[in-house]
């Protein structure tokens, strides 16, 4: 991986804001407040698109870009470094919006992917920053492009992969930013799902899956590839190499052979001796700050409840040191210039906006640039509490909870009185919750909801024993630790027993639907949003590109190639309880979904209109897995708003012209929820025509 692309996923990751101030803004004191003085903060401002966005600096220092809106749609704007008022849009995007970009190392042009309609058949585009020209380097239809390797050496050329020849398998080319000619320099025949290559961009390493769901590395020796190293299954969710320095001859890998929790580890190619640069008993390393041109790590990061650093490199240490006292929160350096005299560092925090600062190393001195979503600066938003929850079985589980403000002026963790609460499960389920600013739980939390995030098994980021613990053991033992999560809640006052929302995304939208069939009473309603309902058709429709993986899924999730693991999945999958269903439920899906297709939400609608179940269902016909476009994003949050101030008794705001732009269709259900079917336009109304 490069420098300049750890650079540009780091910032992508975060929606910024610039905010146009030349220093921060003071944060008020806030009163003391009640359910009646509280107001309520719109879903525009949570959901909407930001004013400025994922901030990066050029490679050379002299430029500025982000994302900003141009006719309600995010476009990649640039400016002079100090002269802001002089930004223009140099790409035009008129859809989706753009969400993933870099600098090209020629300092002139911007690179950014964009798919269509959300099917993540990513395409590279290229824009010039002087004349504002946009063009598709990668011009294929149904096929996906990934940004494999991007060097300041070669200014003009990154290199990319396409599954162009074969949809299961990535290719490697190298492509000219300038011309667009493409040059095939690896064709993918073993099987690797991924590469690591030096800065001089030759192939160096072909990472393999395994039968049994580990994976084998491979070394590039001329033109044949040689056995290198194992990862065996228990290690495969915790061990990836990352990068070679400079010279191409030490390898850096994130790796939990031989230990529990993931080390940052410094491998000799020449010699094969390893050394351990950095290491947590707690939590696996989950940040990198590399040099940006010797590519050698400098700090590491972890996050057990909060984000720790531990510094590497003594030339650093002052650094690190000064920027701790800049700004609170958590903070990240996200942007570096080639020479290194300039940093965009970013200081996230639970109830406020992420601030980002420009950081001059010679004169030492942080400068405030702008922060994210400003309007969060004047409205009332709720602190963040971390917290370790025993499961049932004695599992530590890091979790983060969300008080109204109202409830909770001292700030102390500890409502007034028990709270209707939502259970906010994560996707993956190989992901985790962390600590900071978070919209779902600011918007639930204002609506009058205490909301509760649980990293259980299978989560990322607590070790290997951790993650593996859920193996197999989807709608059971994982369950069980969002069962203990809520019970946690009730016993400790936060949570009102009668009144219990499960609500999420992916996995957190299988985990809604497992609550509502497996633990019926525990639920008073559920917010699928993507979700799996079969776990056999779930497995036999993935993308073909993940196909080469499809052994890390069945060792994980069970295997739909055997008769004892068809029973298993079956058993599993929610589709097969649809009768237990006696809560209301709420689905959302978008129709282009290329890893849980619409399929899986059709089924169970259509299985529960069988057996007389009342369902809403809520499609977007121009969405894959999760709503990127604000327009949708703030519809379906009205539809889940509504949904849930009718059965947990919470504030709501009305609709009003979030249908407006939006693309929803509610094929299912729409009067069973209050206002939304007299506020969805003519063309949406028709889908729910005979839905109740």
């Amino acid at each position: 991986m490069s420098r300049n692309l750890v650079r540009c996923l780091a910032l992508v990751g975060l929606a910024l804001v610039f905010a146009g101030c030349a220093k921060e803004p003071a944060k008020p004191e806030a009163p003391a407040l009640t359910s009646e003085t509280t107001p309520l903060i719109e879903r525009e401002v949570l959901f909407g698109n930001p004013e400025r966005a994922a901030v990066q600096l050029s490679p050379d220092g002299t430029k500025l870009a982000w994302l900003a809106p141009v006719n309600d749609v995010l476009n990649v704007w640039v400016a002079p470094v100090g002269d802001i008022a002089q930004a223009r849009a140099v790409t035009q995007d008129k859809e989706r919006g753009i969400r993933q970009y870099f600098w090209a190392e020629t300092n002139n042009h911007i690179v950014y992917l964009q798919d269509k309609g959300g099917d993540e058949n990513w395409r590279v585009y290229l824009s010039d920053v002087a004349s504002a020209e946009t063009k598709d380097l990668t011009p294929l239809d149904g096929v996906q492009a990934q940004i494999f390797k991007v060097n300041e050496r070669f200014p003009e050329e990154i290199l990319i992969g396409l599954n162009d020849r074969d949809p299961r398998l990535h290719d490697v080319y190298r492509v000219n930013l300038i011309s667009g000619e493409r040059k095939l320099i690896e064709k993918n025949t073993d099987g690797f799902a991924g590469y690591v290559f030096d800065e001089d961009y030759n192939v160096r390493l072909g990472a393999k899956p395994t039968a049994d769901g580990g994976q084998e590395l491979l070394r590039k020796d001329g033109d044949k590839w040689v056995a290198f190293q194992t990862v065996p299954p228990e290690d495969a969710l915790t061990t990836n190499p990352v990068t070679f320095d400079a010279a191409g001859k030490t390898l850096y890998l994130i790796d939990s052979r031989g230990r529990d929790t993931a080390a940052l580890v410094a491998l000799d190619m020449a010699t094969g001796e390893s050394k351990v640069l950095g290491s947590n008993p707690k939590a696996d390393v989950s940040d990198l700050m590399m040099h940006p041109t010797k590519m050698v790590p400098e700090a590491v990061g972890y996050t057990y409840e909060r984000r720790e650093w531990q510094v590497l490199d003594p030339a650093v240490q002052g650094d690190l040191d000064y920027l701790k006292t800049v700004a609170e929160g958590d903070s990240e350096v996200t942007g570096r210039t080639l020479d290194d005299k300039h940093w965009i560092v970013a200081y996230q925090s639970d109830s406020g906006p992420v601030r980002y600062y420009h950081y001059d190393r010679a004169a030492h001195k942080a400068n405030y640039l702008f922060s994210n979503r400003p309007a969060l600066e004047s409205v009332p938003l709720a602190k963040m509490h971390p917290t370790v929850i025993q499961a049932s079985d004695g599992l530590p589980m890091v979790a983060y909870y969300t008080l109204p403000v109202w409830t909770d002026n001292d700030g102390d963790g500890k409502p007034t009185a028990p709270l209707p609460t939502v259970l906010f499960v994560h996707g993956g389920p190989w992901a985790r919750d962390e600590w900071g600013y978070n919209g779902a739980h600011q918007w639930l939390a204002n609506r009058g909801y205490a909301v509760v995030s649980v990293n259980f098994r299978s989560s990322t980021g607590f070790g290997k024993k951790f993650v593996n613990a859920g193996d197999k053991q989807w709608g059971a033992r994982m369950h069980d630790d969002l069962v203990d999560t809520v019970n946690w809640a009730v016993n400790g006052g936060i949570a009102d027993k009668s009144k219990v929302a499960i609500m999420g995304g992916s996995y957190g939208g299988y985990a809604t639907l497992v609550g509502l069939t497996h633990t019926p009473d525990l639920f008073a309603c559920g917010v699928d949003i993507v979700g799996p309902s079969n776990l056999i058709t779930l497995l036999e429709s993935i993308p073909p590109y993940w196909e080469p993986l499809i052994n890390v899924f069945t060792t994980r999730v069970g295997d739909h190639r055997t008769d004892e693991g068809r029973a298993l999945l079956t058993e599993r999958s929610p589709l097969t309880h649809v009768d237990q269903i006696t809560k209301p439920l709420l689905i959302g899906q978008g129709a282009n979904d290329p890893r849980v297709k619409q399929r899986e939400a059709d089924q169970i609608v259509a299985a529960m209109q069988a057996k007389n179940i009342p369902v809403t269902y809520v499609v977007y016909p121009d969405e894959g897995h999760g709503f990127a476009r604000p327009e949708n994003r703030l519809s379906f949050n009205a539809v889940a708003e509504a949904f849930l101030a009718e059965h947990l008794g919470g504030k709501v705001e009305a609709v009003g012209d979030d249908f407006t732009e939006s693309s929803i269709q509610v094929a299912q259900g729409a009067n069973l929820v209050k206002g939304v079917a007299e506020s969805l336009p003519a063309q949406a109304a028709v889908a729910d025509a005979n839905s109740d």
